[in-house]
């Protein structure tokens, strides 16, 4: 029922009637509301299943592995994270969701990804010799830098449909490289005593 609504909420909207809803999920309304007391309900479980419920924690691990170059770990991550979470559906909810105003964009941004862009941060200043930013707020947006220039790839290719001929793969591994080039500018030298 919640992949149902999941796929009705990113085609339609997060405000659509309860009835509507039961009918895309083939139940009654009075079975949807027995099973969620509210809309609202039913979309922080959709939320939790469909936002929050296909990160893999194990990224965070495979990030900070530093057995492998961080060219090749961060190419590793961008590459799984687009085709596993940046999905159409993925990111229909997800921008719908900023739209409403509703908790699911800030809530995940502050939780998930603002962890990621740390540890990309740190683990990309460790490879290069470089200090890592002091300002949470700098160090942020040195991550965001690659994070949002994957994150912008999905919308184009996914939402605004521009097929451009150049695989995925070959558009990240562009983006980690001209990030990794540019990271020791933005960086803090490394401080020695």
């Amino acid at each position: 029922m919640l992949e149902k609504a999941a796929e009705y909420f990113a085609e339609h909207g997060l405000n659509a009637q309860t009835r509507a809803i039961a009918a895309a999920c083939g139940v009654s309304q009075r079975l949807l509301y027995s099973l969620f007391p509210s809309k609202a309900a039913l979309i922080d479980e959709v939320y939790k299943r469909e936002i929050v419920g296909t990160f893999k924690a194990m990224w965070f691990v495979e990030l900070k592995d530093r057995s492998m170059h961080i060219e090749r770990r961060l190419n590793n991550f961008y590459r799984e994270y687009y085709d596993t979470l940046l999905t159409r559906q993925w990111l229909r909810l997800f921008l719908y969701s900023s739209l409403e105003d509703l908790q699911m964009a800030p809530t995940y941004t502050n939780a998930v990804v603002t962890h990621a862009l740390e540890i990309i941060v740190t683990e990309t200043a460790h490879e290069l010799g470089c200090g890592v930013p002091t300002d949470p707020a700098h160090l942020t947006e040195v991550g965001w830098l690659l994070h949002g220039a994957v994150s912008h790839l999905a919308i184009r290719r996914r939402i605004y449909s521009n097929d451009n001929t150049m695989s995925s793969d070959a558009v990240i591994a562009m983006h980690v490289r001209a990030f990794l080039t540019s990271a020791p500018a933005l960086l803090p030298a490394l401080e020695h005593s």
